[in-house]
C-alpha cells in the first residue's frame, strides 16, 4: 500500500525549519531502492528527486542547498 511507504521529513536549511513528506516511487532499482521520490515541503509540492551519479537531481527549479538538504533526509531514511 502506497501510504505505508510515505515518510515524514524535518530539517533545517539556510536558517529555516522545514517539514514535509516523501513518497517513494513504486519503480525500484535491482537493490530494491526506489528510483525517485516525490516531495512536498510545508504542504507544497517541491519536486521529484532522483539520485544521479551520486548527486541529487530534481525536476523543478529549486535552490541547490534545499535540494541537497532534502536528498540528505532521504539518504538518512534509507541509510544510503
Amino acid at each position: 500500500m502506497e501510504a505505508d511507504r510515505i515518510f515524514d521529513i524535518a530539517f533545517q536549511c539556510d536558517g529555516r525549519q522545514y517539514k514535509g513528506w516523501v513518497n517513494p516511487s513504486e519503480k525500484t532499482y535491482r537493490n530494491g531502492r526506489p528510483t525517485s521520490f516525490r516531495v512536498a515541503l510545508e504542504g507544497v509540492y517541491f519536486g521529484s528527486l532522483s539520485l544521479d551519479n551520486c548527486k541529487w537531481a530534481i525536476n523543478e527549479d529549486r535552490p541547490d542547498s534545499l535540494r541537497e538538504a532534502v536528498g540528505r533526509e532521504i539518504e538518512k531514511h534509507y541509510q544510503l
